[in-house]
């Protein structure tokens, strides 16, 4: 017996999921320093955190004690920025934590979940590291939830779906009649609202009234803690007792939970950060309508997918990448034409346009 032959089996041929590669391994690989990298394939906040972070982690003191299991701190004064007492919050190592933990606890081998796509990896991902089978049910051609055929697909193995809103790869939100529309279906309905401080658009008003709501959140984007890793979950108090029974005890590390202290206490700044986005988004928006074979969607995000016409959007993103300028390329069918690009300072959006502009001069007329 060896321990190839012990693997589970339905993990033994899993599909890694594809990770965004780090900046300094991007820099290495087009030969430019940190500081010329254009980033804009993550959807990271370009401004950073706010100061107060690093103030507070330099005098922190107490790195060497294990951080509070039950997240006390942080669940209270989450109380006061989405308006839902603590017994409605828990906070995950990420909301990739939460999805997983979530997950763990409703799926059994062989049951499903349904996939809105094109979407969020990380749904299908952990789906399948629990056992799970995933169901797709396509977005139509403007990325709308089609709820007529997912009523179709919905079967007595059907335990959840994932709505992101605004939706990554396109931007789009999700309507509060879709939403009530999925929760009619008695599905546990997962409302990821990853981008939403760019949105101001959410679905919290309506998880007291349904118990089989969850909204997700993050501090990846907005509060530019990317890389501490703070998601958290709004739910009924009865789910979130579960989910805390279930959650390694110390899932949230101290850095993390300091900084997402901070980051709450400096609303005014990180808020301006978000607003200088979201005016950065329009403009490059209105950038990207003028490039003729280039169709660019709205976008409720930190994000623009675009979509290409008559020029290959990997031959695209390769002649951008070998300029350090990095953009995201999927390979899926349905996205093979597409680069989605985050939104960044206004000069980096400037330098992705002009090399966009460059690729499609050369690029569309050896496609003719």
């Amino acid at each position: 017996m060896t321990w190839e032959k012990m693997l589970r089996p339905h993990l033994s041929a899993l599909e890694p999921y594809q990770p965004i590669v780090p900046l300094e391994v991007l820099a290495k690989e087009a030969g430019k320093t940190v500081a010329e990298v254009i980033k804009l394939d993550g959807n990271e906040n370009p401004y950073g955190h706010s100061p107060r972070v690093n103030r507070a982690m330099a005098e922190y003191p107490f790195f060497h004690i294990y951080p509070d299991p039950d997240q006390r701190q942080l669940r209270q004064a989450l109380e006061g920025y989405v308006g839902l007492g603590a017994e409605h919050i828990v906070v995950g190592a990420g909301s990739d934590e939460i999805i997983d933990l979530l997950l763990r606890l409703f799926l059994e081998p062989g049951d499903q979940v349904i996939n809105l796509t094109p979407t969020f990896g990380m749904y299908p991902f952990s789906t399948h590291i629990c056992g799970g089978e995933v169901v797709e049910v396509p977005r139509d051609e403007a990325f709308e939830i089609d709820l007529e055929e997912m009523r179709r697909k919905v079967r007595p193995r059907v335990k959840a779906v994932f709505v992101a809103s605004p939706n990554n790869p396109s931007g789009n939100l999700a309507t509060q009649e879709q939403v009530l529309g999925l929760l009619e279906m008695g599905l546990l309905v997962v409302v990821d609202e990853a981008y939403y401080e760019f949105a101001g658009e959410t679905a919290i008003p309506l998880v007291k009234e349904h118990p089989n709501l969850v909204v997700l959140r993050t501090f990846s984007k907005w509060a530019g803690l990317a890389g501490l890793r703070v998601g958290y979950a709004m739910c009924h108090p009865g789910l979130v007792e579960h989910i805390m029974r279930i959650k390694p005890p110390y899932n949230l590390n101290v850095a993390a939970q300091v900084a997402a202290l901070e980051s709450l206490k400096d609303l005014e700044y990180l808020q301006a950060r978000v607003r200088d986005i979201v005016e950065e988004r329009e403009r490059l928006y209105r950038l990207l309508q003028g490039l003729d074979s280039l169709h660019p969607f709205p976008s409720r995000a930190n994000f623009i997918l675009c979509s290409l016409k008559g020029w290959d959007a990997r031959e695209a993103y390769l002649r951008l990448r070998g300029e350090g300028i990095f953009l995201r390329y999927f390979s899926n069918p349905r996205m093979s034409h597409c680069l989605r690009i985050s939104v960044g300072k206004p000069e980096q959006s400037d330098a992705a346009l002009a090399a966009l502009n460059q690729a499609e001069k050369e690029l569309a007329g050896r496609h003719k």
